[in-house]
């Protein structure tokens, strides 16, 4: 939080014409992300673009894993961002806003099972976001309405989630990004402005992509 305060600083020094407004919300807690949501219709009276970012893993194998921890990687990967859609989606319909976009934030591990036994469940809540998204786009289909959905499905990105994932073990987290070429951040924001500027009538499903 503190991060996102000292970049929406540096953006309004900087003279950007948008606002970056940091808004801290547990996306396990149902009620908080309701919050969120009318805060930002009272401040900014809704939500046009919904990007579903957020995501976690727990090195928790099939055969020994946790279940606290499955079921925090199910609130977080799963339940929020279909919670996250719904609302967005509700936003848009009651104003009347037929251009807007959802994003969900997917993974390779969302098309394939890798053989790695700490990542098979957060594979199958990313296998997940590939049917919602795919059922969020028949939805608006059959709604009659130009909102779109769409996947991002990146491989390895350098980010603070392999050290997170095994945080007991910098060693193996720095193993993961030897055994690959990991992309950039950037490169997923590229994507994400790729997808936005699609024309109207060009619906992208799903964009999957690697370093190499």
């Amino acid at each position: 939080m503190l991060y996102l305060k000292k970049l929406a600083a540096e953006c309004q020094s900087a003279g950007h014409p948008g606002v970056l407004v940091p808004f801290k919300c547990d996306l396990t807690n149902e009620e908080e992300i309701l919050s969120m949501f009318a805060a930002i219709k009272e401040q900014h009276k809704g939500v046009d673009v919904c990007i579903n970012n957020a995501g976690l893993s727990h090195p928790e194998p099939l055969l020994s894993g946790k279940t606290s921890s499955w079921k925090n990687m199910i609130d977080v990967n799963v339940l929020a961002l279909s919670i996250c859609a719904r609302e967005a989606y509700q936003s848009m319909k009651e104003r009347n806003v037929d251009d807007g976009h959802i994003i969900n934030m997917n993974s390779l591990c969302g098309h394939q099972v890798f053989s790695l036994a700490d990542a098979h469940f957060y594979s199958a809540t990313k296998h997940a976001v590939t049917a919602l998204t795919e059922g969020l786009r028949q939805e608006l289909r059959a709604e009659n309405t130009h909102i779109r959905a769409t996947c991002i499905s990146p491989g390895v990105v350098e980010t603070e989630f392999m050290s997170r994932f095994y945080n007991d073990s910098p060693e193996k987290a720095a193993g993961i990004y030897a055994a690959v070429k990991p992309m950039k951040a950037i490169d997923v924001a590229s994507a994400v402005t790729y997808v936005l500027s699609a024309p109207p009538h060009v619906q992208i499903g799903d964009i999957h992509f690697e370093g190499v």
